[in-house]
């Protein structure tokens, strides 16, 4: 059989049928499928094998026996208090940068400069923001120096927290922050200019919409954008890796210990568990994320 074609000619079902197929939508996903498929799904299985197999690649637990060492449980502690202290940090530093970014307009100059900015800074990470914080704030940095020259003040009197986990602090800092402005900022040019007439109306004062009104509207982005800052920062590893070269204190840094030397712990394939372990964790953060970013559709629309 033969069927139509929009020109005027025939041509077979068969290559009619061919033809939808090829030039279906779903074609467009399948770049995005492998994509997840390569640098999610294999991972994902490779830390699923790996931590339930031993040396001879028999089937064990005592991998992930380890995960409640003293030692793990710290490096965990630790990524988890690092990941919460950042995001809050830059979830509230980026929140209040967007709000004040609300009065300007969205094609000017300034707002342009910012989004562009921070859209630099939130992949600004690794080796090159390590050697920046080095090069400024390190034991001989140019701030150091001046601050310990100029005005005898020793930011490291205390010991050199630069290079421990707390010293992560800013570095993580530097990019929660830019990356909060990108995610939460539409989230804020979401608020209808008509709920703040109605309250006005209603005799509410500025206070009164934010506590009653905004405040509630935007409560499902805030602590939705808090999440992906905290999975963001419990899977950082470059930067860490380059300033923390003594000691392993978090969680990435755990994992590139246990793949260097299997000896850690006297468990092989340690590196296993401790990537299956990250996984529930990440896995439990997206799954809140996404209960939010559902709740918070519903006054994006």
């Amino acid at each position: 059989m033969t069927t139509a074609d929009p020109r005027g000619a025939t041509q077979p079902r068969g290559s009619a049928r061919t033809a939808g197929l090829l030039s279906s939508p779903v074609w467009g996903v399948v770049p995005f499928a492998l994509y997840v498929l390569l640098f999610l799904g294999l991972p994902t299985a490779l830390a699923l094998g790996t931590g339930l197999v031993d040396g001879d690649g028999a089937f064990t637990l005592d991998n992930l026996a380890a995960l409640a060492d003293p030692f793990v449980v710290s490096g965990f502690t630790t990524s988890i208090v690092l990941s919460a202290v950042t995001a809050v940090i830059g979830a509230v530093l980026g929140a209040l940068v967007c709000y004040a970014l609300l009065g300007t307009r969205p094609e000017g100059p300034l707002r342009s400069g910012i989004d562009a900015v921070s859209g630099v800074l939130a992949q600004f990470g690794g080796v090159m923001l390590a050697f920046a914080f080095v090069a400024t704030i390190g034991i001989q940095g140019f701030i150091t120096v001046l601050l310990r020259e100029q005005l005898g003040i020793d930011i490291f009197a205390d010991g050199v927290w630069l290079y421990e986990a707390p010293g992560l602090v800013l570095p993580y800092i530097y990019f929660q922050v830019p990356l909060m402005i990108i995610i939460f900022m539409p989230a804020l040019e979401a608020l209808k200019p008509q709920w703040a007439e109605a309250s006005a109306t209603l005799g509410g004062t500025t206070a009164t919409f934010w506590w009653r009104i905004g405040m509630p509207v935007l409560a499902p982005s805030f602590l939705g954008s808090l999440l992906l800052l905290f999975a963001n920062a419990f899977s950082s590893y470059a930067t860490a890796a380059a300033l923390t070269s003594q000691g392993q204190s978090i969680v990435p840094l755990q994992i590139r210990a246990a793949l260097t030397s299997e000896t850690l712990l006297g468990r092989e394939n340690l590196a296993g568990a401790l990537a299956l372990g990250m996984i529930i964790v990440m896995a439990v953060v997206m799954a809140l994320y996404a209960l939010l970013q559902r709740r918070a559709s519903r006054w994006q629309r």
